[in-house]
């Protein structure tokens, strides 16, 4: 069964430079979610990776790659 992403990885890409980074910043910005949700004590509305793909979709995150040591 093949379903469809919603939004596209191009559309991500918008934000983020590689791939590899689009996994990492949305995995990091998920468990930040859920940390707050979990300190805050309040249910999540869907699940956090959701919540997060959804803000880098709006552009509400954004990525740099860091060149230094």
């Amino acid at each position: 069964m093949i379903s469809m992403l919603e939004p596209s990885v191009s559309t991500l890409m918008e934000h983020v430079p590689s791939r590899f980074m689009l996994v990492n910043v949305a995995a990091q910005r998920a468990r930040a979610i859920a940390e707050q949700a979990d300190m805050r004590q309040t249910p999540l509305q869907g699940k956090a990776i959701s919540v997060a793909i959804s803000e880098l979709a709006e552009g509400k995150l954004k990525a740099y790659p860091s060149y230094g040591g």
